[in-house]
């Protein structure tokens, strides 16, 4: 029993301190929006947009951390990664290098 508390008081605290990372993000950027994506075994990657335009992402140990973080976070989540949702990112140079550089007039190898 003891364990089992000492490990959603982690969790607990993980989701709080994700919480407060997406929400300062949201106040730097005039509000955010995000997505939760499952990675596997590493857990759940939270994907914010900014109202800027500016993006960024979080990696939670579990999806359900990240489905806690976000909620406590009081962020709009979206299912899907696509649509009005994506076309509201804004890149630059550097996102353009280091995304797609060698496939389109980036750096070259060797």
């Amino acid at each position: 029993m003891a364990d089992t508390q000492a490990v959603d008081a982690k969790a607990e605290r993980r989701a709080a301190k994700l919480a407060r990372q997406i929400g300062a993000f949201s106040k730097a950027h005039g509000g955010a929006e995000g997505q939760v994506a499952y990675l596997g075994e590493r857990g759940a990657r939270i994907v914010l947009v900014g109202e800027d335009g500016s993006w960024g992402d979080l990696v939670a140990p579990t999806y359900a951390i990240a489905e806690q973080a976000v909620r406590q976070a009081g962020i709009t989540v979206h299912e899907e990664f696509d649509g009005e949702f994506a076309a509201k990112v804004k890149t630059g140079p550097y996102e353009w290098s280091r995304m797609a550089g060698i496939q389109v007039g980036g750096p070259k190898n060797g």
